[in-house]
Protein backbone atom coordinates (compact mmCIF):
# COMPACT_ATOMS: atom_id res chain seq x y z
CA UNK A 1 0.00 0.00 0.00
CA UNK A 2 2.86 2.36 0.68
CA UNK A 3 4.63 1.08 -2.29
CA UNK A 4 1.42 2.55 -4.38
CA UNK A 5 0.96 5.55 -2.56
CA UNK A 6 4.86 6.20 -3.33
CA UNK A 7 3.71 5.68 -7.12
CA UNK A 8 1.13 8.10 -6.99
CA UNK A 9 3.03 11.08 -5.58
CA UNK A 10 5.85 10.53 -7.74
CA UNK A 11 3.62 10.18 -11.09
CA UNK A 12 1.12 13.53 -9.98
CA UNK A 13 4.56 15.07 -9.78
CA UNK A 14 5.60 14.40 -13.54
CA UNK A 15 1.92 14.33 -15.06
CA UNK A 16 1.81 18.60 -15.04
CA UNK A 17 5.27 18.73 -16.64
CA UNK A 18 4.96 16.27 -19.41
CA UNK A 19 1.50 18.19 -20.35
CA UNK A 20 3.08 21.34 -20.33
CA UNK A 21 5.60 19.59 -22.50
CA UNK A 22 3.13 18.26 -24.97
CA UNK A 23 1.55 22.01 -25.32
CA UNK A 24 5.04 23.42 -25.50
CA UNK A 25 5.76 20.82 -28.91
CA UNK A 26 2.35 21.92 -30.42
CA UNK A 27 2.73 25.30 -29.88
CA UNK A 28 6.24 24.65 -31.49
CA UNK A 29 4.87 22.86 -34.49
CA UNK A 30 2.40 25.76 -34.94
CA UNK A 31 4.62 27.92 -35.23
CA UNK A 32 7.24 26.11 -37.41
CA UNK A 33 4.30 25.41 -39.89
CA UNK A 34 3.77 29.61 -40.24
CA UNK A 35 7.63 30.31 -40.52
CA UNK A 36 6.96 27.88 -43.64
CA UNK A 37 4.05 29.42 -45.06
CA UNK A 38 5.50 33.12 -44.54
CA UNK A 39 8.87 31.59 -46.44
CA UNK A 40 7.11 30.55 -49.07
CA UNK A 41 5.50 33.82 -49.68
CA UNK A 42 8.96 35.54 -49.23
CA UNK A 43 10.39 33.69 -51.95
CA UNK A 44 7.29 34.06 -54.49
CA UNK A 45 7.34 37.95 -53.56
CA UNK A 46 11.23 38.05 -54.24
CA UNK A 47 10.84 36.24 -57.27
CA UNK A 48 8.19 38.78 -58.80
CA UNK A 49 10.63 41.41 -57.44
CA UNK A 50 13.52 39.98 -59.13
CA UNK A 51 11.19 39.96 -62.46
CA UNK A 52 10.07 43.24 -61.92
CA UNK A 53 13.85 44.60 -62.05
CA UNK A 54 15.57 42.19 -64.38
CA UNK A 55 12.26 41.40 -67.06
CA UNK A 56 10.41 44.30 -69.15
CA UNK A 57 8.11 42.03 -70.56
CA UNK A 58 6.99 40.36 -67.47
CA UNK A 59 6.50 44.17 -66.30
CA UNK A 60 4.55 44.92 -69.13
CA UNK A 61 2.32 42.09 -68.62
CA UNK A 62 2.05 43.51 -65.08
CA UNK A 63 1.53 46.98 -66.02
CA UNK A 64 -1.15 45.98 -68.87
CA UNK A 65 -3.31 43.42 -66.36
CA UNK A 66 -2.81 44.76 -63.39
CA UNK A 67 -2.95 48.19 -63.36
CA UNK A 68 -5.02 48.74 -66.74
CA UNK A 69 -1.87 50.93 -68.59
CA UNK A 70 -1.64 50.55 -72.35
CA UNK A 71 1.25 51.82 -74.83
CA UNK A 72 0.29 55.24 -76.50
CA UNK A 73 -2.51 54.77 -79.65
CA UNK A 74 -3.74 51.40 -78.86
CA UNK A 75 -7.11 50.54 -77.90
CA UNK A 76 -7.66 47.50 -75.50
CA UNK A 77 -10.49 45.01 -75.51
CA UNK A 78 -11.31 42.97 -72.57
CA UNK A 79 -13.24 39.40 -72.74
CA UNK A 80 -14.83 38.81 -69.49
CA UNK A 81 -16.13 35.33 -68.51
CA UNK A 82 -19.38 34.93 -67.08
CA UNK A 83 -18.71 33.58 -63.90
CA UNK A 84 -16.93 37.34 -63.78
CA UNK A 85 -19.51 39.32 -65.05
CA UNK A 86 -21.85 37.70 -62.33
CA UNK A 87 -19.24 38.48 -59.51
CA UNK A 88 -19.57 42.19 -60.47
CA UNK A 89 -22.99 42.40 -61.17
CA UNK A 90 -23.26 40.96 -57.41
CA UNK A 91 -20.64 43.24 -55.89
CA UNK A 92 -22.48 46.27 -57.67
CA UNK A 93 -25.92 44.99 -55.92
CA UNK A 94 -24.04 45.00 -52.59
CA UNK A 95 -23.79 48.79 -52.92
Amino acid sequence: MLLLAVWLVIVSMFVPPYKKLKIGHAEIDNLQARRDEQQVLLSRQTREVNLLKTDPAYLETIARDRLDLMKEGETIFRVESAAAQADKRKESARR
